[in-house]
């Protein structure tokens, strides 16, 4: 049985200067051991049964399988693996598509090492990491789209703000603290979001921030 301090990880991406970058990155801080590597899709496919890694960090854009079909295959063969998508601006078309493969985050790929190390123990204890500055640039690339028909089912300035932390793994009490508000707001918060939005669940909620339509907030 593994350790619950120690992660294993398993890294993916076509640039080996970025792997080499992330992997020596990742090595030395505590708790953390690369078991893996690839620089496609299919290579991963390949290896990453016998690695057996708790977090994969998967990129999108890469030649003979991209991210996107390997996570679903991987998903498919493991249902619990824990995938981090690694993801540059220019990659919002695909957010979605990866989101609905069941990946449980995002992190730019020019984030520093710690929200990287942050991402990996979100995402390794069961919760979903978002990155912040990639949420909110989401959104605020999408103020000259469609609005939703009904005014009430808009979100105000707060319930957005709420669900970027929300969709980044915080805990109600996180929440709270973060926004100098009670806990009981944050639920209140929390449930307005999950009823005006029809989501069910975290997973959803960041389908909805990405896909639907947080504008005129």
């Amino acid at each position: 049985m593994k350790n619950k301090q120690h992660i294993t990880l398993f890294l993916v991406d076509d640039h080996t200067l970025f792997l080499n970058g992330l992997k020596s990155l990742l090595e030395p801080l505590p708790g953390f051991s690369v078991v893996g590597e690839a620089q496609n899709g299919l290579e991963f496919l390949s290896k990453f049964k016998e690695a057996n890694p708790d977090v994969v960090l998967m990129d999108i854009s890469m030649p003979d399988m991209n991210g996107i079909e390997a996570s679903k295959k991987a998903l498919e063969i493991n249902p619990d693996l824990k995938i981090i998508t690694l993801s540059m601006y220019g990659d919002q078309e695909y957010y979605s598509k990866m989101l609905e493969t069941g990946v449980r985050g995002f992190v730019l790929k020019d984030s520093d090492i710690q929200e990287v190390k942050a991402a990996i123990q979100t995402v390794a204890d069961g919760g979903n990491y978002f990155s912040h500055q990639l949420l909110r640039g989401l959104i605020l690339a999408k103020r000259g789209a469609q609005t939703s028909e009904a005014e009430e089912d808009q979100l105000s300035e707060r319930e957005l703000e709420v669900l970027i932390e929300i969709c980044q793994g915080l805990s109600n009490n996180e929440i709270a603290d973060k926004l100098f508000i009670s806990k009981r707001t944050v639920e209140k918060h929390r449930a307005n979001i999950l009823l005006k939005t029809g989501c069910k669940n975290t997973a959803s909620l960041v389908v909805f921030a990405i896909r639907n339509h947080l504008v005129e907030v």
